[in-house]
């Protein structure tokens, strides 16, 4: 059985004594540096020269810095730049400005899992990962809610590394829904399954594959993509409200006969036998690798295949018929307007 912490269990005023540098300021970085500021720790934003972040962060009242000197003043850092920024940050601004007993912390394993970043001995490194977009992190936090959450520890060379990283928890709120105890390798691996096989790349290639099946077949367009991508939000807001059994009791019968019936045809054993090899690619290191080495040479099959997708007819004829319903790009402006950055 899993084990998970509470309010209770987390002891707020470990983390109140201590110094903590927020790296980043973007959809994560907002929510953690308000959040603990608001829960009475001594807070930083550290930010690279020219952000266009740092307007915000110091009009929210936070005191903004260099990533160097945040690190420099801080003994728990926080980092909260995107995957493949951090190697270079930390052994340039961070790694230099690190001591013993410090704590070095995550939102995410990938850099860690991978040995991009290698700690010296003597830092804890540990790890807080919000199961959520940052702008809900802060909203339920404003509302005296939270956003369950992971923690784990890589290196714990206090002895304390478990402890600080709950009480940091607590501070952004996360205790309050419940705190997952896990390890670095499995965050990372079943994010980047969960990201790669289902939530992302398969889900969006479903949805694709059924358009233009659709469309091949000579349906309308508009029609295939209210069928196959437009409707896809009604699912799943009732499986995350009610599981996939309540799901399908909301849906008509002949749905769920359709859904128990067919499903596995679409997604039947030489599917899943592709995931396991991606998840075999994924825990041997070799997706990591690729993704490097991609990065290193400027991104070219990546930005080939993002402009590729940009100029599919799903992409088209969706942006006519969401023209139509201006509910939905008002909803994503609240939310931009909350995340601040």
């Amino acid at each position: 059985m899993a084990t998970l912490y509470y309010e209770a269990d987390a002891d707020p005023s470990l983390i109140q004594k201590r110094k903590v540098a927020i790296l980043g300021y973007g959809s994560q970085g907002h929510a953690h540096a308000l959040n603990l500021s608001e829960s009475g720790v001594d807070v930083r934003v550290g930010l690279r020269d020219r952000s266009k972040s740092a307007q915000k962060a110091e009009e929210a009242g936070l005191r903004v810095t260099s990533v160097e000197e945040a690190a420099k003043e801080a003994d728990v850092v926080m980092i909260l730049l995107p995957d493949t920024e951090q190697k270079s940050v930390y052994d340039a601004q961070i790694a230099p400005q690190l001591s013993d007993g410090d704590c070095l912390m995550f939102a995410h394993g990938f850099n860690i899992r991978f040995e991009q970043i290698v700690p010296p001995p003597g830092v804890d490194v540990s790890m807080v990962a919000p199961k959520g977009p940052g702008h809900l992190v802060r909203r339920t936090y404003t509302e005296g809610g939270g956003v369950p959450s992971l923690i784990a520890v890589h290196q714990d060379a206090t002895g304390h590394a478990r402890e600080l990283a709950l009480s940091y928890a607590h501070g952004i709120g996360a205790t309050r829904a419940g705190v997952l105890d896990t390890t670095f390798a499995e965050e990372t691996e079943t994010d980047l399954f969960g990201e790669q096989v289902v939530l992302c790349g398969g889900l969006t290639a479903l949805a694709t594959a059924g358009f233009e099946t659709l469309v091949a077949a000579g349906y309308q367009p508009e029609s295939a993509y209210f069928e196959c991508l437009h409707e896809l939000k009604l699912i799943v807001d009732l499986m995350y409200e009610q599981g996939i059994a309540g799901m399908r009791y909301s849906i008509s019968d002949t749905a769920e006969y359709g859904d128990l019936t067919r499903g596995p045809r679409v997604i039947n054993e030489t599917v899943k036998e592709e995931m396991r090899k991606i998840l075999s690619d994924i825990r041997d290191g070799s997706f990591a690798e690729e993704w490097i080495a991609e990065n290193k040479n400027g991104r070219p099959t990546f930005n080939a295949l993002r402009e590729e997708g940009k100029e599919h007819q799903i992409e088209k004829v969706g942006a006519e018929l969401r023209s139509m319903m201006p509910f939905i790009s008002a909803g994503r402006q609240r939310v931009e307007d909350v995340s601040g950055g």
